[in-house]
């Protein structure tokens, strides 16, 4: 079993963690009966942790949604897809690893599932860019999008990503292009989308596979239009003050449910889900299972004209004071 790596709020738990790897240590090289002091010791780790990620703020919440042993892209999909093809290429002479997709299915359904995937050490961080794609990658994206589309293949995206690749490299191939080339293409797919912040969300990379039928995220994941670091640089010329940018951000699950930016906040084990990778897979499946589901009732017609709401009221949250409200402000469109 791989060690695990303890975040900074994390430290008053290394000395209870020492305590129990010493008795099972203990148990292992002797016959002493050590399963009450074990269960003792492991009960109130779980609370302590339990208290500790009940009050995260949002900077503690960035580190968790950042731990390199949270669950991935390919994690999810070996988690509860029956089986899985991996497709590749953008068709314009590149594979972007930073993004990935293919064609799997869940509970004998066929979807597409495609999402940011990062490293777990340096190497393949190298290997996939810590997660950041470049054109290409949107380019790959855009054209599985469009598969599952012509093949009616509900579409399944995986955020992850602390945003698209900054790089002079690709500023020269499209960037800003190829990004707004999926957020236009996506409202128009006529295939239900649902798209779930894993980790961390940033900026237009995030954006760049989020226009979905419903966006939801973890309890403990963060989806922001800027790297509170940026942020911090940009306002206060100083990125020291990125816990102060992250409150004011409002990058947490339960600010944006509060906006109306996301629909669904999902709970994490104890100690966020690098701890329990298994039951977030559970939680997770069976949130897209219910929302699929529900997207799959609707005409096509139907479920664009939803899409089209739900992004035509983001940012008119200040102006009324319920859904019903804001929906009855928007011009019908006119044959």
């Amino acid at each position: 079993m791989a060690k695990r790596y303890l975040l900074d709020f994390e430290k008053p738990l290394v000395e209870l963690e020492k305590q129990i790897e010493q008795i099972k240590e203990l148990a292992r090289d002797s016959e002493v009966d050590v399963s009450q002091q074990l269960l003792q010791l492991e009960t109130l780790a779980a609370r302590r942790r339990e208290e500790i990620f009940k009050s995260l703020t949002p900077a503690q919440k960035i580190q968790v949604a950042r731990h390199p042993q949270r669950p991935s892209t390919l994690d999810f999909v070996q988690m509860f897809c029956d089986d899985w093809i991996e497709l590749h290429g953008d068709r314009n002479g590149g594979d972007d690893k930073a993004l990935i997709g293919g064609i799997g299915s869940i509970n004998n359904r066929s979807v597409l599932m495609l999402g940011h995937q990062k490293g777990r050490d340096t190497k393949e961080n190298v290997v996939r860019n810590f997660g950041m794609a470049k054109p290409g990658g949107y380019r790959k994206a855009l054209r599985l999008m469009q598969h599952a589309d012509r093949f009616s293949l509900p579409i399944l995206t995986f955020i992850d990503t602390p945003g698209a690749y900054a790089g002079l490299t690709a500023e020269e191939q499209g960037q800003g292009e190829a990004i707004a080339r999926n957020l236009r293409e996506m409202f128009g797919l006529k295939v239900p989308i649902v798209a779930t912040v894993i980790g961390e969300g940033g900026s237009g990379g995030a954006l760049g596979i989020g226009v979905a039928d419903r966006l939801i995220m973890f309890e403990h994941s963060v989806y922001t239009v800027a790297s509170p670091e940026a942020c911090a640089s940009i306002l206060w010329r100083d990125a020291a003050k990125a816990p102060e940018a992250a409150s004011a951000l409002k990058i947490t699950g339960k600010d944006l449910l509060k906006l109306g930016v996301i629909d669904e906040v999902l709970p994490e084990p104890s100690g966020g889900n690098n701890w329990a990778p298994l039951e977030a897979g559970n939680t997770l499946k069976e949130a897209i299972e219910k929302h699929l589901n529900t997207l799959l009732q609707m005409t096509k017609d139907e479920l664009l004209e939803e899409r089209y709401k739900k992004f035509r009221v983001l940012g008119k949250f200040i102006e009324a004071n319920n859904i019903e409200e804001i929906y009855s402000e928007i011009p019908q469109k006119t044959e």
